[in-house]
């Protein structure tokens, strides 16, 4: 799984000035938190951007002070009026403790419907997992060969080793719906049936 190096430095100061001093030196203040003990840092703001701005599911692996962290994302604050990276939360992973994080669903295979002429309509594009982190991945593959016209494949439906999802289970995640065009020749040809049927 693709992992993000930041490399970082303790921080001692906490409140506002402590805070707003960092940031005038493009650091933003962070937290590790679910491990031993929670630990304060800050890290330039230039390497937090490939975790930060990026729809994949990565890990951390964060050193500060020589020890190393292997973490996930699981917070971030930005700045309401310039935008900028403010604070970042992140979860250390423990071996046998189990973790929950939001990991992008990866939709594989092209449905009948599609090739029946159908539009696929995805509505999910990441599920709530929990897991212990052996099993973390980049994405959930969820095949939808099998899917047609106006079929739905629902929570429920994607079953994962070591996995509980924790989606509401009847929430469609994709689905197939009919393109205006497939209504029209779908209506045209019921009225030449009945046409033909008329003429008998």
């Amino acid at each position: 799984m693709k992992t993000v190096t930041i490399e970082g430095q303790l921080r001692t100061g906490t409140g506002k000035s402590a805070t707003r001093q960092l940031r005038s030196q493009d650091l933003v203040p962070g937290v590790i938190y679910g491990g031993a003990k929670e630990l304060s840092f800050a890290a330039p703001a230039t390497a937090f951007k490939p975790l930060v701005y990026t729809p994949d599911f990565q890990l951390a692996k964060v050193i500060v002070d020589g020890q190393t962290y292997v973490c996930i994302l699981k917070d971030l604050q930005f700045d309401k009026v310039s935008d900028r990276l403010n604070h970042v939360d992140l979860l250390e992973l423990v071996e046998d403790k189990k973790v929950s994080a939001t990991i992008p669903v990866k939709y594989v295979g092209t449905s009948v419907g599609v090739k029946s002429g159908g539009k696929l309509v995805v509505k999910i594009k990441s599920l709530k997992i929990k897991t212990l982190p052996k099993y973390l991945r980049e994405n959930i593959e969820v095949d939808i060969t099998n899917l047609d016209l106006n079929g739905n494949i629902r929570v429920e439906d994607v079953k994962i080793d070591n996995y509980e999802i924790l989606n509401s289970p009847r929430i469609p995640m994709a689905s197939v719906t009919m393109t205006r065009q497939l209504k029209q020749e779908e209506a045209a040809a019921a009225k030449g049936a009945k046409a033909a049927k008329g003429k008998k």
